[in-house]
């Protein structure tokens, strides 16, 4: 089973934006690697939540599912 993305060890590089208790909202400061397709992503949103609904991408998004909640990495 792959790794826990864990906001925690990767916190020098991120920003947070919003913070719902559910949801989270990162910014990417330092040009992390999304864990999906290995080039650095902009913004990571993660959920907890069972049903989750997105407004239309700006661009290309990855999506990884992990125990309890989905992450979302826009690039």
């Amino acid at each position: 089973m792959p790794e826990r993305f864990d906001v925690h060890d990767h916190r020098h590089a991120l920003k947070l934006h919003k913070d719902t208790g559910q949801t989270q909202l990162w910014e990417n400061k330092k040009g992390l690697d999304c864990p999906a397709c290995d080039e650095p992503f902009a913004d990571l949103l993660i959920s907890e939540k069972r049903h989750n609904s997105f407004g239309p991408p700006d661009g290309r998004f990855c999506v990884v599912r992990e125990e309890g909640r989905i992450l979302v990495f826009t690039h």
